[in-house]
């Protein structure tokens, strides 16, 4: 029988985070299921309630594993509320990539059950968990800033490239904007199966997992492995700055081929 640990509200959609317990037989298997508005848009409130959830768990409960999935059958996540994200000052480092390094580097291995569409922020934020099941029968992972305009900043490329070893696949996905149905995501190793909770709490009994937070290098192992993930959150001034050297050398670069063409014109005349 599921048994309900805690609940936090998402106060502006009337929406929730609610922890439970999905497996008689296995005490510390940890169910978070979030449901905000009609598509789990990252808000700040959205994600302070993440946030939360995430410390009472850790500091309240027993060491485990913790599946994180939506309340919303069509959506896991839609991404963000770009008109609130930026209009709120901070959003970026103070909600949106302090949720993601609280995943990256969290004390009990995590995985997203994507039980729906998980589009651009929604799509990142399931890549900061440890695996992911996805549901063959609906929805698709999607990164559409190309379709948006939106460049990635540091923190929302880097899970991708330092977690995706195929660089066909990070070209479809981020340059292209494809979007991935299950069976593609499987094939493409963006997630490690397909299924529902059974599925995923199957995966954390055939990996071991709830073995693996009792160590105490599981926190040191996950910030070295994804070293330069999380250097993207704590360097991301510096990254930006780079970011943007790099792009007005590109300007510069279009400019001098500019001025080229300009005197090949004058050439002809």
């Amino acid at each position: 029988m599921t048994k309900q640990l805690f609940s936090v509200p998402v106060a502006p959609t009337n929406g929730s985070f609610v922890c439970t317990t999905p497996s008689d037989a296995h005490d510390n298997i940890y169910l978070l299921t979030f449901t905000s508005g009609a598509d789990n848009r990252l808000t700040p409130e959205f994600l302070d309630a993440f946030t939360l959830s995430l410390d009472i768990l850790e500091h309240q409960y027993p060491r485990g594993v913790l599946l994180t999935t939506s309340g919303i059958q069509k959506f896991f996540s839609n991404g963000l509320d770009l008109e609130k994200a930026l209009s709120s000052p901070g959003f970026f480092e103070n909600y949106l990539f302090r949720v993601f390094r609280r995943l990256l580097t969290y004390p009990m291995p995590t995985i997203a059950l994507i039980n729906g569409h998980a589009f651009a922020g929604g799509f990142m934020l399931a890549m900061y968990h440890d695996y992911r099941i996805q549901n063959p029968k609906r929805g698709f992972l999607c990164l559409n800033e190309i379709a948006l305009g939106i460049p990635l900043a540091p923190p929302m490329r880097s899970v991708f490239i330092s977690k995706i070893q195929d660089g066909e696949t990070l070209r479809s996905m981020i340059i292209e904007g494809k979007r991935y149905t299950a069976q593609e995501a499987l094939q493409a190793k963006i997630v490690d199966g397909l299924g529902d909770l059974t599925d995923a709490v199957q995966l954390v009994l055939d990996r071991g997992l709830l073995k693996i937070a009792s160590s105490p290098a599981f926190v040191a192992m996950k910030e070295r492995l994804w070293a330069d993930v999380v250097d993207s959150i704590d360097s991301l001034a510096a990254h930006d700055e780079a970011d943007e050297l790099k792009a007005k050398r590109t300007v510069d670069i279009s400019e001098e081929g500019k001025k080229r063409m300009l005197q090949w014109e004058k050439s002809k005349l």
